[in-house]
């Protein structure tokens, strides 16, 4: 283990021991979390992401509800204790005197945790701004960087709908043009993807957008493939990671994207209302900020974050969610999560009338899947599981795709899953 890791790890065993939680000791509770995921250290990751009592001892550090399943984790996910007391403490500190430790002591704490972000994510402290999330993030750069009438972008219908609302803005009131690719999922063949984004290229292109996992089914497109081909045409590569980011374990140089934005709500566990906006080095000076600056045409990557008042108390809070995260292992965290999504999913594949719309592949998914019941709407779908199951999922009707989505998170056992696939099972044959 590194300096750098066992310090990240020590940090989150101390947190742990805030612990509060009636019933059972806040002790008892944080040694036994401290317990397990210094046990996560020992077996490779393959191994640890099957080890259900070790994840049944880490999902403590949670506070869902006991009667609702939530597989809606890709939306916003829930915060483990140790963020949410943080969170806690700060805004009760920061309502001692407000103007005075918000903008005095707790807006000094953005520098320590922009380095431990930079660190994490692997780019240069001065590349990277903190924000609220990943539609704040790309806006920036979508607005903010300088085009002209008949200057393409090119990107999908299964993107996200705010960045395509946000090029479309663009579109209607500048005159670019924005070059749809539209893919069947799941793709599982990375030149079908890459020459896609390559035909709908031509002299005129700027841009490619690229959604590094697609939120409506968990399709991985390969970013680094993708980001590699658009520097080798001189396009300007923007990555939306609102999927990815901590889910995912890589670091933002081996793709090398000039723009990525994500959000630090999801995978994560961070406060809501959290995010982070990579940009390279040598693109800061010409992207102009989205709330004005008063020098904005600077190089400096603090020129992003002129929000007005925001939370400082939910910024500081991301310091916890990213020991928490360490003292899991990015690798081991991933697996994990795919393991799950594989474990549901391979148990409902061959039922009738049931469809996976996700790759069961590990280079083309993770956490994310996506199912649909042949005769059953989606919205009809995720109602039934929610009334009659109380399985909290969400419908999916975008575009070619229909389903309804499943996302566990490292709180997920096995067992919540067969109350899944129960159900699934049940509704199929309805």
């Amino acid at each position: 283990m590194s300096t750098t890791r066992r310090a990240f790890f020590q940090q989150s065993i101390r947190a742990a021991g805030a612990l509060s939680l009636t019933g059972m000791s806040a002790q008892a509770l944080a040694e036994d979390v401290s317990d397990a995921l210094r046990a996560l250290q020992q077996p490779s990751p393959l191994r640890a992401a099957q080890d259900e009592e070790l994840w049944a001892r880490i999902a403590q550090a949670y506070t869902v509800s006991p009667a609702i399943l939530n597989l809606n984790n890709g939306g916003v996910s829930p915060q483990p204790r140790v963020v949410q007391e943080a969170l806690e403490r700060y805004t009760k500190y920061s309502n001692e005197a407000p103007s005075h430790y918000m903008w005095h002591i707790l807006d000094k704490g953005r520098e320590p945790i922009r380095r431990k972000l930079a660190d994490l994510a692997g780019t240069e402290t001065g590349e990277l701004a903190i924000n609220r999330n990943t539609t704040e993030a790309l806006g920036t750069v979508t607005f903010g960087l300088p085009l002209s009438k008949g200057d393409e972008i090119v990107m999908t219908r299964q993107d996200y709908p705010n960045m395509i609302h946000a090029w479309k803005q663009r579109e209607l009131r500048e005159g670019i043009k924005i070059n749809w690719i539209s893919f069947t999922l799941p793709v599982e063949n990375d030149d079908t993807i890459l020459k896609a984004f390559i035909n709908a290229t031509t002299p005129r292109t700027r841009i490619w957008h690229i959604t590094h996992m697609i939120n409506w089914t968990g399709q991985i497109l390969p970013v680094k493939k993708l980001c590699d081909e658009a520097r080798r045409r001189g396009l300007i590569s923007i990555v939306d990671a609102s999927h990815t980011f901590a889910h995912l374990d890589y670091k933002v140089r081996d793709f090398n994207p000039d723009y990525f934005g994500t959000s630090l709500h999801k995978w994560l566990c961070a406060p809501f209302g959290t995010g982070l906006l990579y940009v390279q080095q040598k693109n800061i000076e010409g992207l102009w900020p989205l709330f004005p600056n008063d020098r904005p045409q600077s190089a400096d990557i603090r020129k992003f974050e002129t929000l007005g008042t925001r939370s400082f108390p939910t910024e500081q809070a991301i310091g916890q969610a990213i020991d928490f995260h360490l003292a899991i292992g990015s690798k081991r965290k991933e697996e994990r999560l795919r393991y799950l999504k594989n474990y549901w999913c391979e148990k409902v594949a061959k039922l009738p009338r049931v469809t996976l719309n996700v790759s069961l592949k590990p280079e083309y998914a993770c956490a994310l899947g996506n199912f649909s019941i042949a005769g059953i709407e989606p919205e009809v779908l995720s109602g039934k599981l929610m009334g009659e199951y109380q399985i909290h999922a969400v419908a999916i009707k975008w575009e070619n795709i229909s389903g309804v989505r499943i996302t566990p998170h490292v709180y997920t056992l096995e067992r919540d899953l067969d109350r899944l696939v129960d159900a699934i099972t049940a509704l199929a044959k309805s």
